[in-house]
């Protein structure tokens, strides 16, 4: 049996923050506004695989309004969210997410990227896809206001011998 979620999220770039994207600190001008650590495609990523176990959202899990929220890091907040969906005796199949940003260039990070989600989510790098495209100067993206990601994830029943 398997599940499938999809998640999107949005963030607005401001001065004096590091920009961290799935869990990589890119070296840019200007960083993400949030609560926790702003990690748009973690949070994108977080919210597809709960999305698919119908277990709500990472507002619902992790509120903006409980400071001890405050700063995370997402990498940390998506442990606890891969626990959660290996509690349900289901793990990941893939993971496909697209970071959408004018700048800065995502490519040299990918790689790391896939790495840090697959480490924490306890999974294959080949199982986690990352990419990265530009709105061609469109929209908010477009004009360097904020960054957005879309994920999807395919989650699948454990086999019993594999539930630990």
């Amino acid at each position: 049996m398997f599940r499938i979620g999809h998640g999107y999220d949005v963030h607005k770039l401001t001065a004096g923050r590091k920009l961290i994207l799935g869990g990589v600190d890119i070296p840019h001008t200007e960083g993400l506004l949030g609560h926790s650590d702003a990690d748009v495609l973690a949070h994108a990523i977080m919210d597809a695989m709960l999305g698919a176990l119908a277990m709500g959202d990472i507002g619902h899990l992790f509120p903006d309004n409980d400071n001890s929220f405050k700063d995370a890091d997402s990498m940390e907040l998506m442990k606890v969210v891969c626990s959660r969906i290996s509690e349900t005796g289901y793990c990941i199949g893939n993971i496909d997410a697209t970071v959408i940003a004018q700048a800065p260039k995502l490519a040299p990070y990918i790689l790391t990227m896939r790495e840090n989600i697959a480490a924490v989510c306890g999974c294959s790098v080949s199982q986690i896809s990352v990419k990265a495209t530009t709105e061609e100067h469109l929209g908010f993206t477009g004009e360097k206001l904020g960054m957005s990601a879309h994920a999807v994830a395919l989650l699948v029943k454990k086999e019993p011998d594999d539930i630990n």
